[in-house]
């Protein structure tokens, strides 16, 4: 007898939540079932919109990750919805191919977080789902028979060839003629596609350290060894640029021709002003210098996650032409249709790494990368978090700040600091009469804490960020 299922019902029972972008849980909660009521619940939402036949379906080099895309291939299958599998792909290859086909796709990744935990991304034909869809999502009400048995799928090449395809065709031939560029490889959905791309604009490519295990890079937070790892690299190889990203490759990880990695928001406004973007949407974590620099004329503050920056485009389109996002993690997301240098640049409303990357060292040129940085106001940021962090813990602790931002500066050591103002956009953002900003808020795709500093030194953040977050530690 076949056991019947509700979408709804799994959801709600299954332990997995949708965070900043995407859903995201542990692997065990992850079950066949469990991805096929998401699977179910968002083609139902998607034909609310409009009657389709196919969905485009990837993932990333995690181990769960395969068994996670049949499960999700069999409740296409049981909705009578055709499954174009890509294989292993960066996120925004897959959505760039969809958009291009008109098609709703999912991504089977967890993005940066540990192996131990998974999640799916949702893309409507037109892009990245809204807060709005996810809700309808979580409330579809789709019967379903379980799952016995999962189909085996066939990669096919399209999406990695097409997202190559958008940017070799977009630059000349020799644009990296004489760069040596690194390409820390880990275990990135795009390993396989960096170095080849790299090579065909004219860059000598050195590849370094694969692994055959996942690596959760987290490019908000990058941690002391990969720091000492990218001055090493670019000295023994004698760079100009280390290009990396995290694990679905959809935000990059950039170091310039000394070794140090660029912060997210830097290499966004960098990326903006050399497409002549005029009007941005940057979450509020992001450094002021974007503000400071006075290179856009739109600055829209936004909550944190891809989602909230992509709502924005709507309001910015009403006045502006060329609009993008970026966000402190170094995601760019294209938020229209531009011309570079003649050529056509279609929009891809989602995280993306190469475009940032290479859109730094066509403005480079034959110079260096980081006399760029060193031009922008010199905000510096810096930021961390604490793991396996319970979320209602640190909720308890933002909303107790909230009502005595002073007391919990006085609480976390900064004893001689006043609050000058306080941003509740997302967590609590504490402008201190000194200049420097302390930043708390939960991490939405995991039970972390994460805490953002900036001041007018690169020093002075980081102690901000380990003095706030060892007394956190202290004090729970």
């Amino acid at each position: 007898m076949t056991t019947v299922l509700n979408s709804s019902t799994l959801i709600a029972e299954g332990g997995v939540a949708f965070g900043t972008s995407g859903a995201r849980g542990l692997v065990v909660d992850f079950t066949p079932d469990v991805c096929a009521a998401f699977t179910h619940a968002f083609i139902a939402v998607q034909r609310r919109a409009g009657a389709f036949t196919r969905m485009a379906l990837a993932i990333d080099n995690r181990p769960s990750s395969p068994a996670m895309a049949q499960a999700c291939a069999a409740a296409m299958l049981q909705a009578g919805i055709e499954p174009v599998y890509y294989g292993v792909v960066p996120t925004p290859a897959l959505a760039y191919q969809a958009m291009q086909d008109k098609m709703p796709c999912i991504m089977v990744t967890g993005s940066h977080i540990p192996f131990d935990r998974n999640g799916l991304k949702f893309y409507r034909p037109e892009g990245e789902i809204t807060k709005a869809d996810e809700q309808a999502i979580l409330t579809a009400d789709v019967e379903f028979a379980a799952l016995s048995a999962l189909p085996q799928l066939q990669a096919r090449p399209e999406a990695a060839f097409a997202y190559c395809q958008r940017y070799s065709s977009l630059f000349p031939a020799d644009l990296l003629a004489g760069k040596r560029i690194g390409v820390y490889e880990h275990s990135s959905a795009g390993r396989d596609l960096y170095a080849p791309l790299l090579r065909q604009l004219g860059a000598e490519v050195i590849a370094l350290e694969r692994s055959d295990e996942f690596v959760p890079i987290d490019t908000e937070a990058v941690g002391e060894e990969d720091k000492a790892k990218a001055r090493r690299w670019s000295a023994e190889h004698r760079l100009d640029a280390i290009f990396s990203t995290d694990g679905d490759g959809d935000r990059p990880l950039v170091a310039d021709e000394q070794g140090e990695w660029l912060r997210g928001d830097i290499l966004g406004l960098l990326c903006a002003d050399a497409l002549g973007i005029e009007a941005v949407a940057i979450p509020v974590s992001c450094n002021t210098a974007v503000s400071l620099s006075g290179r856009f004329a739109k600055v829209a503050l936004t909550k944190i996650g891809s989602p909230y920056v992509i709502a924005e485009f709507a309001e910015l389109a009403k006045t502006y032409q060329r609009i993008a996002g970026f966000e402190a993690n170094g995601g760019f997301l294209l938020g229209s249709d531009i011309e570079l240098a003649g050529k056509p640049l279609a929009a891809l409303p989602t995280r993306d790494a190469v475009l940032p990357f290479l859109m730094l060292l066509a403005a480079a040129g034959k110079g260096a990368i980081s006399p760029l940085v060193t031009a922008l106001p010199q905000r510096f940021t810096h930021s961390d978090r604490i793991k396996d962090f319970p979320t209602a813990r640190s909720q308890a602790i933002l909303a107790d700040a909230k009502n005595d931002p002073q007391s919990l500066l006085v609480k976390l050591g900064f004893t001689h600091s006043r609050v000058s103002c306080v941003d509740t956009t997302d967590g609590l953002r504490i402008t201190l009469e000194d200049g420097r900003i302390l930043h708390l808020r939960p991490s939405g795709n995991a039970p972390e804490l994460r805490c953002y500093a900036e001041a007018a030194v690169a020093t002075l953040a980081q102690q901000s960020v380990e003095q706030a977050l060892s007394a956190i530690r202290a004090l729970v």
